[in-house]
């Protein structure tokens, strides 16, 4: 058998038992959409999440007080703290290598009441350096001053949210608020920013740090922001962190989480489920191999005398196998095909009527389904092939 003839002659086969060939294509193709679908989800919740936390960058580091530490016996991660983290810490941050903006923030709840209306709000207390820390932009007005950290005048910084339920078109700079029992001017509207991981960065109001720790009467620091040089090495920077820390606080009775090591680990844990959700749709590409293996056991019954006279014709057994093989890899080709523009043609419905939900199509996945899906294919149509083969031509002629 020429190999010029080997394509057409297998495409005939598939072509002469349409239904047949065309309920084994649809289980591979149903495998294949499963796997499309389930991993675009994922693929797509993989990069939302990943693009919410980069949106501030990645040369961003977070210090928490308390030090997480495993002790012998039952109990683990007990967290203790000798003393919390100050604003005498942060300021002392400044002066560690490589370190670019420093923001020692504290937050919380409280009411706000400013032209008759009033609302409760998200308050962060915050430094001056805020805005460069986390990429975020002033709309109007300015930010925060530079002031003395422990003798901050009492300015506010409004979310966009903030500013237009209270003051709608009108320009808020100049006005005077109160935030629990203390009046505020508004000297700043920042940048609408929208959610965060269901945080809403536009429903919140910025004042200084020093003024939020006695609003909230706090003794210390939630968390000290630190921004690097992007071109400094991130064990430089913890370490100098770290040097600076150690020699105030005589211990380390602190946390320090970059989010460059965040944003690895997530990512890992994020790629693995990818892939689990990915092999968990793989399971039904079982289901259409199984198929194919059944049609091709009833396809070599059926062409039992087709194979004698190959075989009489001069026909080897190598071919023979090829030929099986090769018409099982064809309809696990073509499923896999209408499997992989199903899936895609699914995902983005999907995304269109839940406009919220993140899709996006690996198409390395997508490759990898379809060279699967022929695999299974090939693995499928063995045992029948091999039957073909190994026939005895004079016994196949015999049969009818």
């Amino acid at each position: 058998m020429l190999i010029q003839d080997f394509l057409p002659f297998t495409a005939s086969s598939i072509i002469a038992h349409r239904l047949r060939s065309l309920l084994t294509a649809l289980g591979i193709a149903v495998g294949i959409a499963a796997v499309i679908l389930l991993t675009s989800i994922g693929e797509g919740i993989h990069q939302f999440v990943l693009s919410e936390f980069t949106q501030f960058g990645s040369n961003l580091i977070g210090i928490a007080p308390g030090k997480a530490t495993t002790h012998g016996g039952p109990s683990a991660g007990i967290i203790s703290s000798v003393r919390p983290l100050s604003i005498e810490d942060a300021e002392a941050l400044r002066r560690a290598p490589h370190v670019e903006y420093v923001d020692p923030s504290v937050q919380g709840n409280a009411d706000l009441q400013a032209e008759g209306k009033s609302r409760r709000v998200t308050v962060y207390g915050v430094g001056h350096e805020m805005a460069q820390t986390f990429r975020m932009k002033v709309q109007a007005g300015s930010f925060l001053p530079p002031d003395d950290p422990r003798a901050a005048r009492a300015f506010v910084v409004l979310g966009a949210k903030v500013k237009q339920e209270l003051f709608g078109a009108v320009n808020p700079l100049g006005s005077r608020i109160r935030i629990g029992s203390e009046r505020y001017r508004v000297i700043g509207v920042m940048e609408a920013k929208g959610q965060v991981l269901g945080f809403d960065l536009d429903d919140t109001v910025y004042i200084p740090v020093s003024r939020a720790l006695e609003l909230f009467n706090r003794a210390g620091l939630m968390e000290i922001h630190v921004t690097y040089h992007s071109n400094a090495p991130l064990d430089a920077v913890v370490e100098g962190i770290k040097k600076v820390l150690l020699a105030r606080h005589g211990r380390e009775d602190f946390t320090i989480t970059p989010q460059q090591k965040m944003l690895e680990v997530m990512g890992s844990v994020l790629d693995v489920l990818t892939f689990a959700v990915g092999a968990l749709g793989g399971i039904s590409l079982l289901v259409g191999g199984v198929g194919i293996l059944t049609i091709m056991t009833m396809a070599v019954t059926e062409r039992t005398s087709e194979i004698g006279l190959l075989r009489s014709l001069g026909a080897k057994r190598s071919q023979i196998l090829a030929l099986f093989l090769g018409e099982a890899a064809l309809l696990a080709a073509v499923g896999g095909a209408a499997g992989l523009a199903l899936g895609v043609g699914l995902a983005q419905l999907l995304h269109v009527a839940f406009a919220a939900l993140p899709v996006h199509t690996p198409w390395s996945y997508a490759a990898l389904a379809e060279g699967v899906a022929v695999g299974i294919g090939l693995v499928a149509g063995v045992l029948p092939a091999r039957r073909a083969a190994m026939m005895d031509p004079v016994e196949a002629l015999r049969t009818e």
